[in-house]
């Protein structure tokens, strides 16, 4: 009974913080609605008894991913006034969509036969991040991989993106520094003193 008000409390706090981030005008104040969405995901997750991906959730994401948009977020200053200006107007598209994908996922809930067949659990003495990387490398190995390729691509797509050449970056050039004279950068020029009034 506990569990279950335990669960019950992660899973409306889950839900309220993750409306909010979408609902919220500030962007600081998203990302911190979306911090709260993640540590309510992986209590549920620790309830689950999937410590290793409740732990993985709060490192990555909470200790690395939402810290660098913070501050990405803080540094740059965005008027978004303009952003949400044809909010109204996309409305109804954004409602569609949103009503199809919770259609398509009370779907999977109630037509899932996985798990929660007792007589497809396997009880075993290992730990569940030994089960998770067996079943990861073994069974879902080629799906991981293409994962891990599109990844890189991503990757490198944002670096190529990043660092493009235009004209109004400025470089510097060590080689014509070091050979620079004073007489090319200096010139002394002698003028008479203006008489006082």
């Amino acid at each position: 009974m506990t569990t279950t008000l335990i669960f019950y409390f992660f899973a409306a706090t889950l839900i309220f913080a993750a409306f909010r981030v979408i609902t919220v005008r500030n962007p600081v104040h998203a990302a911190l609605f979306l911090v709260l969405t993640f540590f309510s995901s992986a209590a549920i997750w620790l309830l689950l008894q999937a410590e290793f991906l409740a732990i993985a959730l709060v490192l990555v994401y909470v200790g690395a991913v939402m810290v660098l948009f913070l501050f990405v977020v803080m540094m740059l200053d965005i008027n978004f006034a303009p952003l949400r200006e044809g909010f109204a107007k996309h409305l109804p598209v954004g409602l569609t969509v949103g009503f199809l994908i919770l259609i398509e996922m009370v779907m999977v809930v109630t037509h899932w036969k996985g798990l929660a067949n007792p007589s497809t659990v396997v009880t075993t003495e290992m730990s569940n991040t030994k089960m998770l990387g067996q079943v990861l490398y073994t069974v879902y190995a080629y799906p991981f991989e293409i994962a891990a390729a599109i990844l890189l691509v991503a990757m490198i797509a944002a670096i190529a993106l990043t660092s493009r050449l235009h004209n109004r970056a400025k470089y510097q050039k060590p080689e014509q520094q070091v050979v620079v004279r004073r007489e090319d950068r200096i010139r002394l020029i002698s003028m008479p003193a203006e008489p006082k009034d």
